[in-house]
């Protein structure tokens, strides 16, 4: 089966809401097929006026898309940023372990709202949330200088919170835990930091082990946001039968029990987390309270005017499904219609973008629930796709691309981007990835970067031209509108086989100004 008629038939037509303003006279059923504009509109971010025709393309991955609105998709960007971003993550780590708790002036939280305000929470959590002058400074210093990375965080917090919640739940651990995920890896499940904790709870790969995160080649179950979270359930869990206190839980799990252990000791056997602090390693002595800020702030969101920015979609509108072959999410996207950085968000313990098959093991794809019907209905010709290209991949090393193999591709008019992905042997997601393409709009005369699968190979040789013997012979120039079989009829007892063998042609094609012999 050939990529053009899997993605026929694999794929369906999303219709964008941009068109609810718009009027459609007729949309003919071909590949030329011209959308009539009858009122202004704007679609990709222009004014299109009245009577102006735009012809529309259909793409390898046979999905109409209309671009969305540009506030839209700026809010977009910036959660899914938080993909491939580390500076959010080094920014909390940073203020962890250089906290400061001198006063800071912040006449908008006065030191009476603040005590009333703990007091509350403190009555409705086991944590030790107890006014004192460190965590006022804390919790004011955020307010003042951290006020646009929280509101990033509390947009993040929409999608994961819930699935903590409900794994805290059924481990009967305290559901504020969950703001722990934040001053851990500020809610990034490929987080690394400098000495390897990697994911939303960052687990050492020996911690990992223990509590069955797989860590291979190709997936990472420290980056996986539900088997992570089972897994520091489980650690926080431990932590806390051993200390009985959730305030020297965290502790411990920041710096290990035995770090924990050595500041009781050293502070002559005092148990509360704020009179051993000053005997903690300094990142451990900044962490709780940072922990105890980041709650306060969230909890209190709407007091101090906080403005999240929600994900494009929430964890509740997503399903998984069990994979059976090896695939790429790339080959998920072009069947699927999904951005390849949504599944990426969606789908982060996959080290490489490859879903593998490793007998005994069960891995799963994670998709917006629209999806995944059109999936799991065309599952065998996705596999067959995927198969199929994995198979024309170079073998056994990974394919490199250099600056020096590089092409640059003009748009040109009738061009798209199966089109072109096709001419060079590269997928759709590759070229818009290798030019920051968030659609799969083009425009005539637009430059694409392009790193071609067969580029440096040996070009293959030419064949030597055909030289035929036309001295003696009687001999007749090619005109518009010939055909072997038109000539041969010009000429008495000359058939059309005649003229292949006489001018060494095999097949039936023609050019003009071609001399033949049309005589033995």
């Amino acid at each position: 089966m050939t990529l053009k008629t899997f993605l026929w038939a694999c794929s369906c037509v999303f219709v964008s809401k941009a068109f609810s303003q718009t009027k459609i006279d007729s949309i003919p059923q071909n590949n030329h097929s011209v959308i009539q504009i009858t009122k202004d509109s704007v679609i990709d971010g222009k004014l299109i006026a009245p009577q102006k025709s735009i012809p529309a393309v259909i793409d390898s991955s046979r999905i109409k898309n209309i671009e969305d609105l540009p506030e839209a998709a700026a809010l977009d960007k910036k959660w899914l940023d938080e993909l491939y971003s580390n500076a959010l993550f080094d920014t909390v780590y940073k203020s962890v372990t250089e906290l400061k708790y001198e006063p800071v002036y912040y006449p908008q939280l006065s030191t009476d709202t603040l005590k009333a305000r703990l007091k509350r929470l403190n009555a409705r959590t086991p944590f030790n949330v107890e006014y004192n002058p460190s965590l006022e400074s804390v919790i004011k210093n955020y307010l003042k200088h951290r006020r646009t990375s929280l509101e990033r965080l509390m947009g993040l917090s929409h999608f994961y919170f819930p699935m903590f919640e409900q794994e805290f739940d059924n481990q009967n651990i305290p559901l504020e835990m969950k703001y722990l995920a934040i001053v851990e890896s500020a809610l990034k499940p490929r987080a690394r930091s400098r000495v390897g904790a990697t994911g939303l709870w960052q687990f050492m790969y020996g911690t990992g082990k223990e509590h069955d995160l797989d860590v291979s080649s190709y997936v990472d179950d420290r980056s996986d946001p539900i088997k992570s979270t089972t897994a520091a359930a489980q650690y926080l869990g431990r932590l806390y039968r051993i200390f009985g206190d959730w305030d020297l839980a965290l502790a411990a799990y920041n710096s290990g029990p035995g770090n924990v252990n050595k500041a009781i000791r050293r502070s002559g056997g005092y148990k509360n987390y704020w009179n051993i602090r000053q005997n903690l390693p300094r990142e451990t002595a900044g962490y709780v309270p940072a922990f105890l800020a980041t709650m306060y702030i969230f909890e209190y969101a709407k007091e101090h005017g906080f403005k999240p920015e929600r994900p494009a979609f929430q964890h509740i509108e997503t399903d998984t499904v069990h994979v059976r072959q090896m695939i790429s999410l790339d080959h998920v996207s072009e069947a699927t219609g999904i951005k390849i950085e949504e599944l990426q968000f969606l789908n982060p313990a996959y080290k490489l973008d490859i879903i593998p098959k490793v007998d005994g093991k069960t891995y799963v794809l994670r998709l917006p629930r629209e999806a995944i019907g059109k999936f799991v209905n065309n599952e065998e010709k996705i596999y067959a796709f995927a198969n199929a290209e994995f198979n024309q991949r170079e073998k056994p090393l990974p394919q490199l691309f250099k600056n020096d193999t590089q092409i640059r591709y003009r748009v040109r008019n009738g061009d798209y981007l199966g089109k072109i992905a096709r001419k060079y042997g590269v997928r759709v997601s590759q070229i818009k990835r290798w030019n920051g393409l968030r659609s799969n709009n083009l425009k005539i005369g637009q430059r694409l970067t392009i790193y071609p699968r067969n580029h440096g190979a040996a070009p293959k040789p030419e064949a030597p031209k055909k030289v035929v013997n036309t001295e003696g012979k009687q001999t007749y120039v090619v005109k518009p509108g010939d055909s072997l079989w038109t000539i041969s009829q010009k000429f008495s007892g000359v058939s059309v086989q005649n003229l292949k063998d006489w001018n060494d042609i095999s097949g039936n094609k023609l050019k003009i100004g071609m001399t033949l012999v049309v005589s033995k």
